[in-house]
């Protein structure tokens, strides 16, 4: 078996994931090879690879959105405090606790108040008198706030795309999951709006647990704690950013990096 490509156990909390030869596979068709990993508390987390490296199954694996695939599997073990989330039968809750952005941003076709108002209104979490706090927060949280607080009665399909992403950030905030996934959130908006999702993610990681699937290398290097590099399905290398991008381990990630590849 190869080495471990996870040395990093530094943070002295106990880890919020603990992974533990995970494997995923669509029809019988390896997708994710087994492997190790431990994903910190309070972390910015990216991951970065080539396409099909397995980046988005991944994500889709930590909150069982896998599951909606027919002839999906996973194997092994996803440990989130310490209990199998592969064995959770609660998968809505589960989902309230692992929160995603997409890349495309999809505002309901409601108004910017009720868009960061439907999980809370729908869950039940907070009463209806409470829900415009709910709302100032997380449009706070998500650098929003300022941008629209004279607007939110508008159609949220009004706001610009940089706008819709970070409205769509505040969308997840706001039922307050314990980690926020975000799959290349940033890969179809303009450096200014890039740069401030990136600022509401250094924010948000002293509250949550970030993992970032990016396409963007630079932005791995300027936003994230540790960074791991997948590819063709294989966790090749994880570390601290600056060791990763400075002295990778392994020739593939270093190959990547550098453009030589990818």
């Amino acid at each position: 078996m190869p080495p471990n490509p996870n040395p990093d156990t530094h943070n002295q909390q106990p880890p919020k994931f603990e992974i533990q030869q995970l494997a995923v596979s669509y029809s019988g068709k390896l997708a994710l090879k087994p492997f190790d990993l431990t994903l910190l508390r309070h972390e910015i987390f990216a991951i970065i690879g080539p396409a099909n490296s397995g980046k988005s199954t991944f994500l889709r694996t930590l909150n069982r959105m896998i599951d909606l695939t027919p002839q999906a599997k996973a194997t092994g073990r996803v440990l989130l405090d310490g209990e199998d989330l592969l064995c959770m039968r609660d998968v809505e809750k589960l989902r309230r606790r692992i929160g995603i952005v997409f890349a495309l941003p999809l505002p309901l076709p409601l108004s910017i108040f009720e868009n960061v108002a439907y999980g809370p209104r729908r869950l039940h979490t907070v009463p209806k008198s409470e829900l415009p706090e709910v709302v100032e927060r997380s449009l706070t949280e998500a650098f929003l706030w300022e941008e629209v607080k004279d607007r939110l009665d508008e159609p949220a399909l009004n706001l610009s795309g940089g706008q819709q992403q970070r409205l769509c950030l505040a969308r997840t905030l706001a039922v307050r999951p314990e980690v926020l996934m975000l799959d290349e959130p940033c890969s179809g908006l303009d450096p200014i709006s890039t740069g401030q999702v990136e600022s509401a993610l250094q924010e948000l990681k002293k509250d949550y647990t970030i993992i970032l699937v990016t396409n963007l290398v630079a932005q791995a290097g300027r936003c994230s704690d540790r960074t791991a590099f997948f590819l063709m399905g294989e966790l090749v290398e994880v570390g601290e950013t600056d060791k990763v991008f400075t002295e990778p381990r392994d020739q593939r990630t270093e190959d990547y990096l550098t453009g030589r590849f990818g």
